[in-house]
């Protein structure tokens, strides 16, 4: 499996955002920020910011923190009220 990572793309119009289809899969166009959330390769992500940088509709771009963000949680404690209606086979 590959891995991906996202970039948030930050647009002074949203026309351009179509165009951005040829950097990676767009996966979100927020019309009331202006934003594109975008999805590349991960070995790419530095080449690609580079390249939408340059691009005179670009405001800002930024890099995805979520592959690098730990998402296995430790003491963590479960609800009693969960477990008790989990037990009793609704």
């Amino acid at each position: 499996m590959i891995d991906r990572q996202g970039i948030i793309v930050y647009l002074h119009h949203l026309k351009q955002a179509k165009s951005l289809r040829k950097f990676g899969h767009v996966h979100y166009i927020s019309k009331k920020m202006k934003y594109v959330v975008l999805y590349c390769d991960q070995d790419d992500v530095e080449a690609t910011m580079g390249k939408l940088e340059r691009l005179p509709a670009v405001k800002k771009v930024l890099p995805s923190q979520r592959p690098f963000v730990s998402t296995v949680y430790e003491n963590a404690k479960p609800d009693k009220a969960k477990e008790y209606d989990y037990k009793t086979g609704l």
